[in-house]
């Protein structure tokens, strides 16, 4: 039975590589629209969205250059890396802001060596989430990689609860989602990733489109992970590995639910907001990655 379980957890995984990113992403928009009222597109819209615009040559702007072909293999390239060390762990999660940070300066060398004046407040805005996400989810993936445990009582759970809200925050600044950004509305300018990615179409706006996609899949997974991993009554060694990552990946869909039921049903606050917000988050988790460590 063991030997069985070891092969179906390969095939689980493989096929959640495959089929994960297209299916967050699809799941995000179909409960968002379901949330409002709409039948809204198919689960698997995006899948089909990238192979569309794979097909079709991309159409340069007067100040394209090397930034303009190679970002969108780089970002691409890196993406694939973040999903990969996601779904098979074959090495420590800490290199995850660092293959985040290369996706993120791809897309701002794309977006401002095309010269626009929108492209450039977009690079800009991305910036500012990197400046407050970036430190925040390093001290994320070390309370993680310290393997700690919430125990069944109600000290744990508040604890466990409170990291999993400031998380979820670096998470949805992360990806540019509410109350951080809106990507439904032009209104104000506001739209961080849709601004540097105007002028990209064809395969390269597929490219982009792809990474933005592995990478959400990868931080949803990595949630779901978490609870896993750190909660008591999935630690047991007789749980099979073929069931924790079933649980995980179910939990990733779960988060899907959850996200986009919550895009319905939230809106964008200002931008002066958001720093504030961040750098709350930032002293909050690190008083409380100290008290977890010190518990």
């Amino acid at each position: 039975m063991e030997t069985i379980l070891k092969y179906l957890d390969s095939v689980i995984r493989v096929l959640s590589f495959l089929f994960l990113p297209f299916l967050c992403g699809g799941i995000v928009l179909k409960i968002r629209s379901y949330a409002q009222g709409r039948l809204g597109p198919p689960v698997l819209q995006i899948f089909y969205d990238v192979l569309r615009m794979i097909r079709k040559k991309p159409v340069d702007g007067p100040f394209s250059g090397f930034f303009t072909e190679a970002s969108p293999i780089i970002a691409l390239i890196a993406g694939l890396v973040v999903w990969s060390l996601a779904s098979f762990e074959w090495a420590s999660f800490l290199l995850i802001p660092f293959l985040i940070g290369i996706m993120r300066f791809a897309l701002l060398a794309y977006s401002v060596e095309n010269g626009t004046s929108f492209a450039g407040m977009g690079a800009a805005r991305e910036v500012i989430l990197y400046v407050f996400c970036e430190p925040v989810l390093i001290l994320v993936l070390v309370v993680f990689e310290s393997h700690l445990v919430f125990n069944a009582n109600f000290a744990s759970l508040a604890f466990g609860g409170l990291f999993l809200l400031g998380t979820s925050l670096v998470i949805l600044a992360e990806l540019a989602k509410p109350p951080f950004d809106d990507p439904r509305t032009h209104l104000e300018l506001t739209m961080v990733h849709e601004a540097m990615l105007l002028e990209a179409s064809g395969s390269r706006r597929a490219f982009f489109e792809l990474a933005q996609q592995l990478k959400t899949s990868s931080l949803f997974l990595f949630v779901a992970k978490m609870g896993v991993y750190h909660g008591e009554f999935f630690l047991s060694r007789s749980v099979s590995k073929f069931w924790l990552d079933t649980v995980a990946i179910l939990g990733a869909l779960f988060v899907s639910f959850c996200v986009g039921y919550m895009e319905s049903n939230s809106t964008r606050r200002k931008w002066i907001w958001v720093p504030e917000l961040l750098g709350l988050n930032f002293i909050f988790m690190l008083f409380l990655g100290i008290l977890l460590k010190l518990g």
